[in-house]
């Protein structure tokens, strides 16, 4: 498998050239990789008009993923959210309807999806679970393709103008995509999905990667599973989109067989409106190089990487511990004392992904050493001793994001005059940026929307003493 852009930077390396050029370590190794850390010189290509080794490393990839095109970037996921509502409002206009371009997402976003709505002035209709289905968790909102069509189908006036869905979320809740993808096609809609924690997905078995079943586009962050630097991501268009199967309804707004090269045609303007103009030529090396980790036995190891989770799992729900279903690579704890649990497992030399009041998420891959494994066992192991964490006994506490009136746009609340107040003086105000870790990176209140009482309380729930809100006036 060629690794074009890091065999330019071995030449290069090697060549003694004088770099008369930024990055200013000139090479001179302080961390100890600047000597691979250089800009876009001559012969480098451009990842913002890439036609080069970053358009010939990009192709592999695409091969690789099995999609029609695939693009990189260096600023995460986050990047390639932006830039898939910038190709999707491009390609799926609804004119002539005197509204803004409107995605109908399910609730638990990442704030990039909120941040890139209000810069391009995007509208949002939110999806909730139905009835009591899913985790007990602002990160969970599983929408069945039951109860889109019921939502599309019972659509009063215009339908929304793209579907987002974001898959596998935290706590490693896959959703159907492929029954998403099929109701998406029927009204002629985009599917669009946030995967950044399933770039894996593809090599599974049987493949689930969102491109395997019908999305449009979606975002994978490689560096969360796969062997790349922070940052690394990827922006994947589908070559056979379930909306472009010919069934749609009428009205429908997909632009039918050449809607991949049309988003193809549009990518690298999305990207370049958003990102960098000196992207890390140390993450491009990256991903250049998890094409040969991909091409070289991986679907064996990840394969093996799983049997072992799963024994984990087997092994930790035999002294009782509650081990929840979840996607392949992820072990999601609940019980009712998960802040605890996860300290005690730092002390343990165990650190996790995430942990909230309810859930301790650790994340493995190929990369993981039987050491690992032994370690986690071994810390549970002895909690048996311990009677101050309640690590056995699940929760569920009937967490939800609330459904808050809305105030004003995203966009309005998101640029207009905000001020830090105590979370518990915020009732009746409206959100301006929303406050949120990450991760998780879902805000329980979104900009525009106004602050009720369930909401404060939830506020509370996750320890946020402070909001911003749009100042009154």
């Amino acid at each position: 498998m060629k690794t074009p852009i890091c065999d330019f930077v071995d030449k290069y390396i090697s060549s003694g050239i004088s770099r008369l050029h930024v990055p200013g370590h000139k090479g001179i190794s302080f961390l100890g990789c600047e000597n691979r850390d250089i800009t876009e010189v001559f012969g480098a290509d451009v990842l913002g008009e890439a036609e080069g080794i970053i358009a010939e490393s990009e192709a592999i990839a695409a091969g690789l993923f099995g999609t029609y095109r695939t693009f990189y970037s260096t600023e995460g996921s986050s990047h390639v959210i932006r830039a898939m509502l910038i190709l999707a409002a491009q390609c799926f206009p609804r004119h002539g309807k005197g509204r803004p371009f409107t995605v109908l997402a399910a609730r638990n976003v990442h704030k990039s999806f909120i941040h890139a709505c209000g810069l391009l002035d995007l509208d949002v209709e939110w999806l909730y679970p139905d009835g009591d289905s899913g985790l007990n968790s602002v990160c969970s909102c599983p929408i069945t393709a039951v109860q889109l069509e019921s939502v599309l189908s019972g659509h009063s006036g215009d339908l929304p103008d793209a579907v987002y869905i974001t898959s596998p979320d935290y706590l490693g809740t896959v959703s159907d995509i492929r029954g998403l993808a099929d109701v998406c096609a029927h009204f002629g809609l985009p599917l669009l999905v946030d995967n950044a924690h399933g770039a894996y997905l593809h090599f599974l078995k049987e493949p689930v990667h969102p491109i395997d079943l019908g999305a449009v586009m979606c975002c994978d962050s490689a560096h969360k599973t796969l062997p790349v630097l922070t940052g690394g991501a990827y922006l994947h268009i589908a070559a056979h989109p379930a909306c472009c199967a010919g069934n749609a309804a009428k009205g429908s707004v997909c632009p039918g067989p050449e809607l991949p090269e049309r988003l193809a045609a549009g990518a690298r303007h999305a990207l370049s409106v958003f990102g960098s103009t000196s992207p890390s030529y140390l993450i491009l090396q990256s991903l250049d190089l998890c094409n040969h980790y991909l091409s070289d036995g991986y679907k064996k190891r990840l394969d093996e990487t799983i049997r072992s989770v799963n024994n984990l799992k087997k092994q930790l729900s035999a002294p009782g511990f509650s081990c929840l279903p979840s996607e392949s690579l992820k072990l999601v704890l609940s019980c009712a004392d998960a802040g605890l649990l996860a300290t005690h497992l730092r002390q343990h030399q165990v650190e996790c992904e995430f942990t909230d009041r309810d859930y301790v998420v650790l994340m493995f891959t190929p990369e993981n050493t039987e050491k690992d494994y032994a370690q986690v066992l071994a810390a549970l192991e002895t909690l048996s001793a311990n009677e101050s964490i309640d690590a056995r006994q699940s929760t569920a506490r009937g967490i939800r994001l609330p459904r808050l009136p809305r105030a004003c746009s995203i966009r309005e609340a998101l640029l207009g005059p905000a001020e830090m107040i105590p979370s518990r003086s915020a009732l009746g105000r409206i959100c301006a940026v929303p406050t949120v870790s990450c991760p998780p990176a879902v805000p329980i209140a979104v900009s525009g929307e106004r602050f009720d009482e369930k909401a404060l309380d939830l506020l509370e729930l996750y320890g946020i003493r402070e909001v911003s809100v749009l100042k009154e006036g």
